[in-house]
């Protein structure tokens, strides 16, 4: 019913920057935080940042001034600008929203599939 479908992930020199997006498809009637993760190999997932339904956010502190989250709600699409990019930034990056469908009267956590961004020179 309701897919989210990451792009922008890739091979990036120390130093450089990357924008991942992450767009919400299907039967939505409204979406409310919307999140990104990142796990590295062995490791657990861990929350990257966070943007509400109202524009507020918030981020780990191994991020803060260097990444920026944003969203456009007229398009159900949440990006994560990233600069000045670690080798230690290196992970999967996963997109998350909590999501009421039609018909549902709940909001319900949805995944993406992860997009690969690699820092290395």
């Amino acid at each position: 019913q309701v897919q989210l479908q990451e792009s922008g992930g890739g091979l990036v020199q120390p130093g450089g920057s990357l924008r991942l997006s992450c767009a919400a498809s299907g039967s939505i009637t409204s979406i409310g935080d919307m999140r990104w993760y990142r796990q590295a190999p062995g490791k657990q997932r861990d929350l990257v940042a966070t943007i509400t339904s109202g524009g507020s956010t918030n981020y780990a502190d191994s991020v803060k001034g260097r990444f920026t989250i944003s969203r456009d709600n007229a398009k159900n699409t949440v990006y994560l600008q990233m600069n000045s990019l670690k080798p230690e930034d290196t992970a999967v990056y996963y997109c998350n929203a909590v999501i009421l469908t039609r018909g549902s009267l709940y909001y319900i956590p949805y995944w993406g599939q992860g997009t690969q961004v690699t820092v290395s020179s």
